[in-house]
């Protein structure tokens, strides 16, 4: 995949919102995204190049030394967007603000299938009501020694809504020398009057 492949996969979702860059008013306030399993930066690039000046991302991974890289390409080739990077484990706790939305793009395959549900949970609570959460994965139900747990696009509405998210979308898909395909998908976090439906619903 080429960035144009990046872009594509992740644009309906991102541009979509809730909440895109504003950039109107003294009050206006810019998108904060973050990138999960951001490594050097392949989809933080997407980030940028969708969300315009102004907006902040936040690139999360394991790895300093990846990061580092990462925010350089994003200060050469997009330096009105704010970036910042956090090393830290996708499975831990980490430190984030809210966030208008967030990626996780093959990276989840890295986690036992029996953890999957949890730790999109998890991730998940950064987003405000009603944001979008973008996967990005080997659409496969094998994987590899390098991709051990892909998880198809039809696997998706039932792991988002075990993880407690709602209205899940495949938005796109391109294919892939390695387990065949690549698809994007985007659930959301409930919003407010939805969370408040459902808990009344249960009472």
């Amino acid at each position: 995949m080429d960035h144009a492949d990046h872009v594509a996969l992740i644009s309906p979702a991102v541009l979509a919102g809730p909440a895109p860059v504003q950039h109107a008013g003294p009050s206006a306030r810019p998108s904060t995204w973050a990138d999960i399993g951001a490594g050097t930066g392949a989809f933080t690039l997407a980030l940028a190049d969708l969300l315009g000046p102004g907006a902040e991302i936040i690139a999360v991974d394991r790895d300093g030394h990846a990061l580092r890289d990462n925010a350089a390409s994003i200060a050469a080739r997009f330096p009105a967007t704010r970036i910042r990077t956090l090393v830290g484990d996708l499975t831990g706790e980490l430190d984030l603000p809210p966030l208008d939305g967030l990626v996780a793009a093959n990276c989840l395959h890295f986690v036992d299938p029996d953890r999957q549900a949890g730790v999109v949970r998890s991730l998940a609570r950064h987003l405000r009501p009603g944001a979008p959460f973008v996967v990005v994965e080997y659409d496969a139900d094998r994987g590899n020694p390098w991709v051990p747990h892909p998880f198809p696009a039809r696997r998706w509405p039932d792991l988002s809504a075990a993880a407690g998210l709602v209205e899940p979308v495949v938005i796109g898909r391109v294919p892939s020398r390695f387990l065949g395909a690549i698809y994007a998908a985007v659930s959301r976090r409930p919003s407010v009057a939805a969370s408040r439906s459902t808990s009344e619903a249960s009472t």
